[in-house]
């Protein structure tokens, strides 16, 4: 009889330790923090564009004064864009999400903008100062892009996991976890733009 509790104990214990193994608890927390890190990384490159602005609107400004209205387009844009903050504990709130997307797509645009007016300036195309900023503006964009792509990558992975069984069970009973926002394309990226000559 002894040897059928000891036998039956560590029956329960080997089938406890097998279901709590695939339970994905820990994977699911280690999928959400890749989704904190990815949104890190590109935050940190979002900023990294921020910082550049200042630099790239002032060498503009000798060359362009006349161009204020695009100058304080700029400017103005950047300044919303770093005051819409989106924390990672907010990345579950696709209103929050949406409203940071918004203020980066409106400094995106009025660089596109900034970068049209210093076609009329070929003096200002030149200049060595304004060239290396727009290689690092250039540089810091496509960073941009690819951060977002692995971030949307992270969240796909996070949301499948709280999604899939048994990690659902587990999410829903223990661990109450949100499906992540996705970084979308701003609106009006699928339009071509327009190229007059």
């Amino acid at each position: 009889m002894k040897s059928f509790k000891k036998a039956l104990m560590f029956g329960l214990v080997v089938v406890a330790v097998v279901a709590l193994s695939s339970c994905g608890y820990n994977r699911i927390q280690q999928l959400e923090e890749t989704v904190f890190r990815a949104w890190g990384d590109l935050d940190a490159q979002l900023q990294r564009r921020s910082d550049l602005i200042p630099n790239l609107v002032a060498t503009v400004k000798g060359f362009a004064a006349q161009e204020r209205e695009t100058l304080e387009a700029v400017v103005n844009a950047r300044s919303r864009a770093t005051s819409v903050q989106l924390t990672p504990e907010m990345l579950s709130d696709p209103q929050a999400v949406a409203q940071f997307q918004e203020a980066q797509g409106s400094l995106s645009s009025a660089l596109s903008r900034l970068l049209v007016v210093v076609e009329a300036y070929p003096d200002l195309k030149s200049n060595q100062n304004f060239r290396d900023l727009q290689v690092q503006l250039e540089g810091t964009e496509n960073r941009i892009s690819v951060a977002r792509q692995r971030y949307n990558e992270a969240v796909e992975r996070f949301n499948f996991s709280i999604r899939r069984f048994p990690y659902s069970l587990t999410n829903n009973l223990l661990l109450h976890l949100e499906r992540k926002a996705y970084f979308e394309a701003e609106a009006g990226a699928r339009e071509a733009p327009k190229v007059e000559f």
